[in-house]
C-alpha cells in the first residue's frame, strides 16, 4: 500500500479498464495509490445498460454524473440523475443504476474504503476501451459476480 504522501495523477483516457456486464470501469486511483483510503473509477455506461441490484457491505459509494442520464434505485427510492448530479450510497443499502438515455453515460465513482477494484478485476474483462470485444456474456459475468461477491462483501440480488 502507498503511504499517502505522493500525488496520484491519471491523465484523461488512462487507467486500467475492465468490462463489467457491458459497462467499462476505468480505474483512476486504487487502494495501492491511496493507502487503502478510497478508490475512484470512471464508469462508461452504454444506452440501456447498467448494474444489477446489489449491496456493498464494506464500502460507501458515490456517483458524480459526468454525462448522460441514469435511473438510480437507492433503497426504495428511484431517482433520475443527469450531468452535474451527485448521489451517495451508504454501505449496506441496495442500489443499482441504468442508463435510460440514447447516449452513453459516464460517472466518476468513489468507494470508501478502497478494495472494490479487486472485485471488478476478478469479475471483469481487461479492455483497452469501450470498443474492445469482450469474449464473455453479461450473464456469465453475473454468474461470476454471484460466486465471488461474498469474498469482497458484494451481494448481487
Amino acid at each position: 500500500m502507498a503511504d499517502n504522501d505522493h500525488p496520484v495523477v491519471t491523465p484523461k483516457g488512462e487507467g486500467r479498464s475492465y468490462s463489467v456486464v457491458g459497462d467499462i470501469y476505468t480505474f483512476k486511483a486504487v487502494g495501492e495509490d491511496t493507502g487503502g483510503a478510497y478508490s475512484t473509477f470512471e464508469f462508461f455506461i452504454p444506452p440501456l445498460n447498467g448494474s444489477p441490484p446489489h449491496i456493498h457491505h464494506r464500502e460507501h459509494e458515490t456517483f458524480y454524473i459526468l454525462e448522460g442520464e441514469l435511473l438510480f434505485e437507492v433503497g426504495e427510492e428511484k431517482i433520475v440523475l443527469s450531468a452535474g448530479n451527485f448521489v451517495h450510497v451508504p454501505k449496506g443499502i441496495r442500489h443499482c443504476f441504468q442508463n435510460i438515455s440514447t447516449a452513453p453515460a459516464k460517472t466518476l465513482t468513489t468507494t470508501v474504503p478502497a478494495g472494490l477494484e479487486k472485485f471488478f478485476e476478478e469479475v471483469g474483462y481487461l479492455v483497452k476501451d469501450q470498443d474492445t470485444p469482450v469474449p464473455v456474456t453479461p450473464e456469465e459475468q453475473i454468474k461470476k459476480m454471484l460466486e465471488v461477491g461474498p469474498k469482497y462483501g458484494v451481494e448481487i440480488l
